[in-house]
């Protein structure tokens, strides 16, 4: 279908027109030719459909309606085009919604007799409605909107409900004994005696009612098909009954059927026999009526209902047109029903439909003329053919009917973009009337079942693609498996050359080194040997130029079994803190005068299983390394403290999840591109001049550190110095190796009138530390995140301490500080981070003379910090 031809299934459509001619380029839909295909197909039938409908597309819901549902958009119906469903009806979004959305989920839902106040003039009305919602399938096969065929049903809802009210009526009538025909039967003499109302009622003589009559005279207008009912509901009453209340039908004095409610009561003697049967009767004749009307109706939009719930069902075309032939035929007692498209212009092909035999199927192909031209031309036209006789048609133009011995019929058109394209008929052998609810109910179908045609077309397309296109995709899925095994073979075979490179650069590093330090042993004792035979015993250099040899053979052999982490290590329990500080001295010579060495020692240091000698070497390693990389002096800093590694991370570097103790060397100097820093763990690589450095001291540190179970991270950037972190598992029990007590810490007591503001966005810590700070004396308020603190900092209530974490979401504490100070400026303020204090300070998140204090902290930590902040006149942040 061509993207603008679609209007045409409906010609004298409004609404089609107005479609036309909007600009739909600032729409989510965009202009009208990039409409998808299943979008206008189905505006297509819709707008050429009878029934009033409505669809609702896309992920906004864009409405559109067709002329049938204009009525009842009412007030809405100017600006109802194109504006998203739930703000059209936002009046009773909340009654639909429910029903929409398991639509768009692919469930079709129905109802019947809803009541919905439209307010379609603007005041408030009461209204009922019968609708079915299905959803409509795209393109790609997904739900891309909802379709709803409507019908007001106010009027039989109203009638009912009259009824009822007149049947309250009918009831105090009956008792009140007012205007209706009185009667009382002597059952012994079978004499009827009946007052003029019931006479005229009857159709009988007044005289004669008044007279008395046999029963029989007044049942002989009796609709035949009542009589025996009634009669026998009598026989039931005079035999043991009390009451006989009956409806049926009389002949009229026009010939005309009325309905009568007749009611009595029985009297019987002594022993029990009915000896009389008084009573009243009413005519009832228009509550009747309206009541089979009532049911009529209700019963054609049931069979609707049902019929486009079968058709949701069905997945192919055929199945939609007989399975929908058969319901239509059945429903209106027709001999046939039959569906057919037109080949061309001449030709059409009648295909599946129903019969019941009194009429043959049409089938296979006949000429569009085979029914005369006065048939074609009608259904060319657009206009559906109804005929009650086809033999006496005054223009002799339906012979062609009569001849094939259809002698009534109805042939409704179906088209597709304006054009007739295909068409459902109704043929019957015998001559008949057709109704006006016949002839719409008719044509309500053909267009329900034309769209569930072309619904069931587009998804056996769309099944058709989808195999194609899962064809293709298993093809090449084969091809991609070949592909993967020969790209697999070829990885195997580079990592095989890999690993020999790798293993080349070892052995060629090592063989290097070695060969020095042997040519160096040889040589001296070659000479030592030459001179002893000569009896010179000038040979103390070359021993120590072969001891020496010797030794850095050793340290050589021992870094190698450090970096493959085979060396046999002494692990002990350590306070790392201590060793440090043991180290300091020796390191401060070691760096020299141009380097400023700072220590950074964790407050509740864990304590660290490691080997002790391999713990030292590798921060003396890291430290000289740090002072190579300072050639013009610098600040070397060392710090200690507790860390965590979570389940992520461990997967990530492949250690295992748990407690660490961290240890940081951190320099200023040149630092590393992120090349070099790549490389800088690999064995023999080096930056430092030949001769300078055997390019084993970083991996010797790292097997060290990974062979205790633990982990090392390095990070730099040129010009900004370098740091190494290395991650010490936490020792369990008791034993410290080389360890000095830890000096107890005076708990620092508050008041109740100094308030501390906590700040804290992991709720376990903030609830540590408001039940600390209240252990030790202080009124605690506290705050989930910055936002939250600064709305309590906004009001009127008193703060003397802000106690705030570094690093939250949304807003960290330095940005709260800034806005907190300039709120109030005489509020003290107390960091506090499980980040490595000193690289929160290197990399400028806190300004140095930051107060703060290190997660995690014992109360006694916590109390001294506080009370030192409340206590500094200065105001520190």
């Amino acid at each position: 279908m061509s993207p603008a031809t679609f209007l045409r299934a409906a010609p004298h459509s409004a609404v089609a027109a107005q479609i036309a001619e909007r600009d739909w380029t600032g729409t989510p839909l965009g202009p009208i030719d990039g409409w998808p295909t299943a979008l206008r197909s189905t505006l297509a039938l819709m707008l050429a459909c009878p029934a009033p409908m409505y669809l609702a597309w896309g992920a906004a819901l864009i409405s559109f309606h067709n002329d049938a549902y204009t009525p009842v958009l009412g007030r809405r119906a100017p600006d109802a085009l194109g504006k998203p469903f739930p703000e059209l009806w936002a009046d009773v979004w909340t009654d639909i919604a429910p029903m929409v959305d398991a639509a768009l989920a692919g469930q079709a839902t129905s109802v019947t007799d809803m009541k919905l106040d439209l307010s379609r003039d603007g005041e408030p009305e009461e209204s009922y409605w019968s609708f079915s919602y299905s959803p409509v399938v795209g393109d790609d096969g997904d739900i891309c909107g909802m379709l709803c065929v409507t019908g007001e049903t106010t009027a039989r809802v109203v009638a009912e409900r009259e009824r009822r009210a007149a049947d309250e009526r009918l009831e105090a009538a009956l008792s009140a004994g007012d205007r209706v025909g009185a009667w009382d039967w002597d059952v012994v003499a079978d004499r009827v005696v009946a007052d003029h109302r019931f006479a005229s009622l009857y159709g009988v003589d007044p005289d004669k009612a008044a007279r008395g009559a046999p029963i029989a005279a007044f049942f002989s207008g009796m609709h035949p098909e009542d009589r025996p009912r009634v009669e026998a509901e009598i026989a039931a009453v005079l035999a043991d009954g009390d009451t006989f209340l009956a409806e049926y039908r009389l002949m009229s004095e026009t010939g005309a059927w009325r309905w009568v409610s007749a009611q009595g009561r029985a009297i019987r003697d002594a022993a029990g026999h009915c000896v009389r049967l008084p009573g009243v009767s009413i005519d009832i004749t228009r509550r009747k009526t309206a009541e089979l009307a009532l049911s009529a109706a209700k019963d054609e939009r049931d069979f609707v209902v049902e019929l486009t719930a079968t058709q949701r069902n069905l997945d192919s075309p055929e199945a939609v047109v007989r399975v929908s032939a058969e319901m239509l035929g059945r429903r209106l007692g027709v001999n046939r029903v039959g569906f057919y498209r037109l080949l061309g212009s001449d030709r059409m092909h009648h295909s599946v439909g129903w019969s019941d035999g009194v009429v043959p199927l049409l089938l296979g192909e006949q000429s569009v003329a085979a029914f005369g031209g006065y048939a074609e031309r009608e259904r060319a036209a657009g206009r559906s053919l109804v005929f009650s006789d086809s033999r006496f048609d005054a223009e002799g133009a339906l012979g062609a009917y009569a001849l094939d011995g259809v002698m009534a019929g109805i042939c409704i058109p179906l088209l597709d973009s304006g054009r007739w394209a295909a068409g459902i008929y109704l043929h019957h052998a015998s001559v008949r009337g057709w109704t006006a609810g016949e002839i719409a109910l008719a044509k309500e179908v053909a267009g329900l079942t034309w769209l569930a045609v072309e619904r069931a077309e587009a998804m056996v397309r769309l099944a058709q693609r989808v195999d194609r296109q899962a064809a293709a995709l298993t093809e090449v899925t084969s091809e991609l498996a070949v592909q993967d095994r020969s790209r697999r073979a070829a990885e195997a075979q580079l990592r095989q050359l890999q690993k020999m490179d790798a293993l080349g650069k070892l052995t060629g590093g090592i063989a290097h080194d070695f060969n020095n330090m042997l040519a160096v042993i040889i040589g001296g004792l070659n000479l030592i040997e030459r001179r002893l035979a000569r009896g010179d015993t000038d040979i103390q250099k070359f021993l120590d130029g072969a001891i020496e040899g010797a030794e850095r053979a050793a340290a050589l052999t021992q870094r190698l079994l450090a970096f493959s982490r085979q060396q046999p290590l002494s692990p002990e329990t350590l306070d790392v803190n201590q060793l440090i500080s043991t180290l300091t001295d020796m390191l401060g010579r070691t760096l020299g005068e141009t380097i400023r060495l700072e220590t950074v020692l964790g407050a509740g240091l864990w304590t660290a299983r490691a080997d002790l000698s391999e713990l030292e070497n590798a921060i003396i390693n890291l430290s000289v390394n740090a002072r190579d990389a300072m050639p013009a002096g610098g600040r070397l800093t060392i710090e200690t403290a507790n860390a965590h590694i979570d389940d992520d991370l461990a997967r990530e570097i492949e250690t295992p999840s748990g407690q660490y103790v961290m240890v940081a060397v951190s320099d200023t100097g040149t630092g590393m591109s992120p090349e070099v820093l790549e490389k800088v763990f690999e064995p023999f690589f080096t930056t430092k001049p030949v001769g300078k450095g055997t390019g084993l001291g970083l991996s010797q540190v790292f097997g060290f550190v990974r062979q205790s179970g633990g982990h090392v991270r390095a990070y730099s950037e040129p010009g900004h110095g370098t740091t190494f972190k290395l991650y010490l598992p936490r020792a369990t029990g008791d034993g410290i190796a080389r360890a000095v007590p830890r000096p107890t810490v005076a708990v620092g007591r508050g008041a109740a009138t100094e308030i501390v503001l906590v700040v804290e966005d992991e709720q376990r810590v903030r609830n540590y530390s408001v039940e600390a700070l209240r252990e030790l004396g202080y009124t605690v308020i506290h705050a989930a995140s910055g936002p939250e603190a600064l709305a309590l900092l906004e009001s009127a209530q008193d703060v003397t301490l802000l106690f705030t974490d570094v690093v939250m979401p949304d807003m960290t504490g330095r940005q709260l500080v800034d806005l907190a100070l300039t709120l109030r400026p005489e509020l003290k303020v107390l960091y506090t981070t499980g980040y490595t204090r000193n690289a929160i300070v290197h990399n400028g998140v806190l300004d140095p003379g930051t107060r703060f204090l290190a997660k995690p902290f014992t109360l006694e930590q916590l109390g001294a910090k506080v009370r030192e902040a409340l206590d500094d006149q200065s105001r520190a942040t």
